[in-house]
């Protein structure tokens, strides 16, 4: 709870504007100015003509937890921008709602919701927050409880005003959806004007349109979701070039790339050089002349630097005849130009008329046809409409579908973060959606006035476009969704506004095992706080739709349930959707659809890349994704690399990863066995068995008994992995190595290790320490401390730990097979006789590494490990977040790619159950949200094979 000061001003009508919502202040009956200070929680409300709310200018922390997924797609900087901002959306039917919840999941700082507009039955076929008994009350008001309640930290209002230029100046982006032409001219030239980010958004039917004007001078400071190219270790083939040694992470370098150097020996003017531009040919990267500088030794590391870019926008009331859309083809282009005259028709119509076109009335249709004709033509074109195409708009038009808001609300809530954030390249400047091969291409099938007639009830949006025959269909469809994570939520739904077995006989079953996360709850909107852990996305759907027959499974569909999952479950399912996260689910889902002949939707999501595929038995070519993700985090690198030869950081926190568990679990679990069985340490499998307990043991004599202990272990582990086992390896690989040909040893991707200093007043070096102190005593049941100021404190009273305290571990290292003789009976610390006496006692408490958990110091612990070695060998190191990212292998994530997806895949569930319909009807879909790509093509036919008798 917080104080916020409102302030009004305007004449108070006689109507009582309370809210339900808690901390609203009361303004007095024919007050002209009013002022007064409430608590409120994180939920606000006002409704007077001009009521406005001061939000306090003091940053909120961020949410790590929470944001987890969508960091590793936006970033620290922006996510910080965007908890800031102030959004005003107009307009809550379908499409508005969608816009509204991805920008509350995604944890926009303030939005104000604007439509006092009444609820009416269209509204439910795509409106996810309204309801039977919200009709008639106004759409901003029935829907803001249920939208405040799924991010707590967003504050929410409410304004049922006129849209005034002093309420636009109080927010960086404005958002009109369903609105009319006049109010967006109005609207967009007041914040062009002003330097407001504007968009407009609309549907009609199975048509989409979106606009964004961000100014004449709109700075994107980080334009890709690429990281930052970088390169090992390069060689100098002549003055001025540079060969690359090794792979490249995630992209290639391209001509006029600007980069950075350090860590090299030898040439050191190019280390902390302003960036410079490369040229790339076959491999090599040219930067120019460096004959004047130092000759050319070893090692470095070449970094991109990314660029900033500035986009230029026109006003609305420019852009309106010279548009600029987005298209990959001229044919795109002019189908594309066709939808924007379409959409100018349907405005003059309802300017004309006061309403939309009825649904599928022809002569309403030739109204549009005419009044499109009549138009300005657009600056820069002499194409001829496709009256063909204008007329099947304007029959379709009078329909709101939920898919179709998904799609559009996900990509618009997209273009509201990058105006935010200045992350990726914004939209240039319009972009036209349609998915009318939903409808049937044999015109005979088309539906008619009389089957498109409002019906009064939740479904007359999408009967609008469809007819009832579909409707029926649907109705009595029996499904079979697989995950009910992120994209599962999104089809949940999806099918609750369709109405997906909403009728007699019909159902879905939704198969998922998996418990809710915190971090979904930034992308899964069924989800609320107090569910974490709990299987409710079932219930939640019939929240949507009381209709809706859900029935959840908690049995994983996979070969150890093929008794249950077997011939009799699936000769009820019409049809199955995988919403599953791994791609051995997926081929296992695929091939119980083959062998079955059902039909497959299937989707996912990467970032800003999502992808939406759909599978026909005899009608397109089977599932055949990737049998893994082979992203990076999969691969497995070579063990000698990882431990001597590091050359990426992917190397340095592979390394610090199984450092974990050999200390941590492997350790605990050894131990533990050697007390249940009694086994003799002596008799234990080979050296690395004893190498394994006395890195546990360290510069320890006997078990840790106090926090103390554990700092006096931490402190000799870091010593003895990042100064003497460097220093080891040095012993037997000199800087001046080099082989029997003269080359030298060190190298290429090899980079000589250099060993540290420990250094108190290094905050990785004291970090390191604290996160191996904790889990030391994890594991050992001993209470641990976050205090780093204390531990400071008592590593200065600490001595530094006696390198001869060491030596077992570090020589064990290197000189594996000598070191049982080395280290007798009797040698002290290390040998088998303490190692005996330690191992004495209860048992140890073995740590599986946990991603999730913030406070549990794991991720702290391979995040400072691999930086360290980093350190030494002179690699650029990950942050907190790609370490977290890469060591608990997280696929980035957001709610608008998601929900993006989604919408995609129920457009073709329409085409699925309106029943046999050709190859070329079915589209699979790619998108990219950052990069403003949208592609869908006809899938592949199946493979025919002929076999001779």
């Amino acid at each position: 709870v917080h104080a916020y000061k409102l302030s009004y001003s305007g004449d108070r009508d006689q109507e009582d504007h309370s809210s339900k919502a808690d901390g609203v202040a009361q303004v007095p009956a024919g007050a002209t100015s009013y002022t007064e200070t409430v608590a409120v929680s994180t939920v606000a409300y006002y409704s007077a003509p001009s009521l406005r709310m001061d939000v306090p200018e003091h940053p909120k922390l961020l949410d790590e937890e929470l944001y987890s997924r969508q960091l590793d797609v936006l970033g620290i900087p922006a996510m910080q921008r965007i908890q800031k901002a102030k959004v005003l959306l107009s307009g809550l039917q379908g499409l508005g709602a969608e816009v509204a919840k991805n920008l509350v999941l995604m944890g926009v700082g303030s939005l104000t919701l604007h439509d006092p507009h009444p609820t009416c039955w269209p509204d439910l076929a795509a409106q996810i927050f309204l309801s039977e008994e919200d009709l008639q009350r106004s759409r901003a008001e029935a829907s803001h409880t249920r939208l405040a309640q799924l991010n707590e930290t967003v504050q929410v209002f409410i304004h049922s005003g006129d849209i005034t230029e002093d309420l636009l100046l109080d927010f960086q982006v404005v958002v009109l959806t369903a609105s009319k032409l006049e109010e967006q001219l109005k609207v967009g030239t007041l914040c062009h004007t002003h330097g407001i980010c504007f968009l407009v958004a609309d549907t009609r039917g199975l048509v989409g349109q979106l606009f964004c004007d961000f100014g004449e001078d709109f700075m994107v400071q980080d334009p890709t979701e690429a990281e930052p190219l970088t390169a090992p270790p390069p060689t100098q083939g002549s003055p001025g070039i540079i060969t690359l040694k090794g792979e490249v992470n995630g992209h290639s370098f391209r001509d006029g790339d600007l980069v950075t150097f350090s860590g090299i020996e030898g040439m050191v003017e190019l280390n902390g050089c302003s960036p410079q531009p490369i040229r790339v040919q076959n491999g090599s990267l040219e930067i120019g002349d460096t004959t004047t500088f130092s000759h050319y030794l070893r090692g470095g590391t070449i970094t991109e630097v990314k660029r900033s870019k500035t986009v230029k926008h026109e006003s609305l009331d420019t852009a309106l005849l010279q548009p600029r859309v987005v298209a990959q083809s001229t044919q795109e282009v002019h189908r594309a130009h066709c939808l924007h005259q379409a959409f100018r028709a349907l405005h003059e119509f309802q300017h004309l008329y006061g309403r939309l076109p009825q649904p599928w009335d022809p002569v309403d249709a030739e109204t549009v046809v005419d009044l499109a004709r009549a138009l300005e033509p657009l600056q820069g074109t002499e194409e001829l409409l496709d009256e063909a195409l204008l007329r099947t708009i304007a029959l379709s038009s009078a329909g709101c579908l939920s898919p179709m808001a998904a799609f559009l609300g996900a990509v618009t809530a997209q273009e509201v973060l990058k105006a935010i954030s200045r992350k990726f390249i914004p939209l240039d400047q319009w972009l036209y959606f349609d998915a009318l091969d939903c409808l049937p291409e044999d015109e005979k099938l088309l539906p008619n006035p009389e089957d498109c007639a409002p019906r009064g009830c939740r479904y007359d949006g999408q009967i609008a476009v469809f007819g009832t025959g579909l409707q029926d269909k649907l109705s009595h469809q029996h499904y079979l969704l697989v995950g009910a994570g992120a994209i599962g939520c999104e089809m949940l739904k999806g099918f609750a506004l369709v109405g997906l077995g909403a009728g007699g006989g019909g159902g879905v079953v939704v198969a998922d095992m998996d418990h809710i996360e915190r971090s979904n709850l930034s992308r899964q909107f069924l989800f609320r706080p107090q569910d974490i852990g709990a299987k409710v996305a079932a219930a939640a759907a019939q929240g949507l739709n009381p209709d809706l027959r859900v029935t959840p499974l908690t049995y994983p569909l996979d070969p150890t349930t093929e008794n249950f999952y077997g011939d009799n479950f699936f000769s009820h399912v019409d049809g199955v959707v995988a919403a599953l996260d791994s791609f051995q689910a997926r081929h296992y889902v695929a091939a119980r659809c083959t062998h079955y002949l059902k039909p497959l939707l299937e989707a996912g999501t990467q970032g800003t890349h999502g992808s939406a595929s759909v599978f026909i038995p005899h009608v397109t070519k089977t599932y055949s994704g990737p049998a893994s993700a082979g992203t990076s985090e999969d691969t497995i690198h070579p063990v000698c690399t990882m431990r001597y030869f590091p050359s990426t950081f992917e190397h340095t926190l592979q390394w610090a990863r199984d450092e974990f568990e050999r200390l941590f679990q492997l350790s605990a679990e050894t131990i533990n066995h050697y007390q249940q069985t009694c086994t003799s340490l002596a008799d234990m499998d080979g050296p690395q068995i004893l190498t394994l307990l006395q890195q546990v043991l360290g510069v320890l004599r006997v078990r840790p008994q106090t926090w103390k202990d554990c700092v006096v272990w931490a402190l000799g582990h870091w010593q003895l992995c990042f100064h003497y086992d460097i220093l080891q390896q040095l012993r037997h690989f000199p800087p001046d190595k080099v082989f029997e040909d003269g080359t030298p040893f060190w190298s290429g991707p090899k980079q000589c290790p250099q060993p540290l200093e420990f250094d108190i007043n290094q905050d990785t070096h004291l970090c390191y320490v604290l996160a191996a102190a904790n889990l030391y005593a994890q594991m050992h049941g001993l209470p641990g401390s976050s205090d780093q100021t204390a531990l400071r404190e008592l590593l200065k009273l600490l001595p530094q730990p006696d390198p001869q305290h060491l030596n077992p571990i570090f020589t064990s290292n290197l000189e594996l097979a000598s070191a049982p003789a080395e280290f007798g009976e009797d040698s002290g610390p290390g040998s088998h006789k303490a190692l005996e006496v330690w191992s004495k006692g209860s048992p140890l408490k073995p740590l599986l590494f946990e991603k999730d958990d913030d406070s549990n110091f794991h991720v702290d612990f391979v995040t400072m490990a691999a930086s360290l070695r980093s350190q030494n060998y002179g690699i650029l190191p990950a942050n907190r977040a790609q370490s977290k990212r890469i060591v608990g292998r997280i696929i980035p994530a957001i709610a608008t790619t998601t929900a993006a997806v989604a919408g995609l895949l129920v457009l073709e569930l329409y085409k699925v159950v309106g029943g046999t319909q050709p190859l070329g009807a079915y589209r699979h879909s790619y998108l990219n949200l950052a990069e403003n790509r949208f592609d869908r093509w006809v899938p592949s036919a199946p493979t025919i094979q002929t076999v001779s008798s």
